[in-house]
């Protein structure tokens, strides 16, 4: 797998943090061994998941699905990255306007 795939969640979007257990569970049962769970970073603006890939776009597709089932998909952003490298490309939303980056 040659890419990290980075999904932010911003913290105001959200209810609580109790979601990142069941949709880290739900990301796996959907994407399978198309995907290495690497964690999440909590910061005061934004949780960050990680996970290694080999597609990151198909990964996402897939992974929209589960996002958008949760009620949590206006309040993400998605890019990607080769792994271990510092320049993201961004996924999600189409025609993003702010840079992603991570804190």
């Amino acid at each position: 797998m040659d890419y990290q795939l980075v999904i932010k969640f911003w913290r105001k979007s959200l209810a609580d943090e109790t979601f990142l257990d069941v949709i880290e569970g739900k990301l796996k049962e959907a994407l399978g061994d198309a995907v290495e769970l690497e964690g999440y970073d909590v910061s005061p603006k934004e949780i960050n998941l990680f996970m290694l890939v080999s597609d990151p776009r198909q990964c996402f597709r897939r992974a929209k699905d589960v996002l958008e089932e949760m009620g949590v998909l206006n309040g993400v952003s998605a890019a990607s990255r080769v792994a271990g490298g510092s320049q993201f490309t961004s996924i999600w939303p189409p025609r993003a306007t702010r840079k992603f980056k991570l804190p």
